[in-house]
């Protein structure tokens, strides 16, 4: 019987795993979208869309469709689908991978404040600027609406959900991101200070190395911690090797 792998997806590094997986002779590849945006990129192997019920839910689903392996490359802050996933696993005895690119690190010049949470953000930012660069995603702002004396410019992929910071411009883009681009967008909207999730990856990067050469300073959300005994791999490759499967 052909292997069959769950993509549980979202991020560039699932969809390279999936045309890797799909590629290979007698592999089946299924990824899953939480269906949060609205037009995906095109993935190789089948595709499934919206949530699984919960850990017990995901179980089910893994028993069901006789799924020998599940790799987790959602993004680095889904820790609840992580969460479940890990359960999941557990429960079924189904080998389970979680793929995380490698977060950012600060290098020379840089002016980062690493915190741990959206509300420590938010806290922090009167005291850092008033016009603020917002790339923490749409589902995210809530935290920052008790700031009314700050001007926040909010980029996402798609239209954030309410509620929204008072004083908030919206600009819909998505990446990659060019290193000039991103120095004439703060210049040109005259930003004091970037805030920003640690998603790691290159093509949202630009924007923190704009924010050095520009001097201003960076507020950054730490990853959540991955569920007790689940340890991470840093690349398709690596994910390859733990199913057994190597690289083409």
């Amino acid at each position: 019987m052909s292997p069959h792998v769950l993509v549980l997806g979202g991020t560039t590094e699932a969809r390279e795993l999936a045309a890797e997986l799909a590629a290979r002779p007698g592999v089946r590849v299924t990824t899953s979208l939480a269906g949060r945006v609205s037009r995906p990129g095109a993935l190789e192997g089948d595709v499934r869309i919206g949530g699984f019920g919960g850990a017990e839910g995901l179980a089910a689903w893994l028993r069901e469709h006789g799924v020998d392996a599940v790799v987790d490359a959602t993004h680095p802050f889904a820790s609840g689908i992580t969460a479940n996933a890990a359960r999941a696993a557990a429960a079924t005895g189904v080998p389970a991978v979680v793929l995380r690119r490698p977060g950012w690190r600060a290098g020379d010049g840089d002016g980062w404040h690493w915190v741990a949470s959206l509300a420590e953000a938010a806290a922090l930012l009167p005291e850092l600027g008033r016009r603020v660069f917002l790339t923490t995603g749409r589902l995210s702002l809530a935290a920052f609406t008790d700031l009314p004396e700050l001007h926040f410019l909010v980029r996402s992929v798609e239209a954030p959900e309410p509620p929204l910071p008072a004083d908030a411009e919206v600009l819909l883009a998505r990446g990659p991101f060019t290193l000039d681009g991103e120095r004439t967008l703060l210049r040109e909207h005259r930003i004091d200070v970037l805030v920003t999730k640690d998603s790691g990856g290159d093509a949202t990067a630009a924007k923190l190395v704009a924010a050095r050469d520009l001097g201003l300073p960076v507020v950054v959300v730490r990853r959540p911690v991955l569920p007790d005994g689940v340890t991470a791999v840093p690349d398709v490759a690596a994910a390859l090797t733990r199913l057994a499967f190597s690289p083409r």
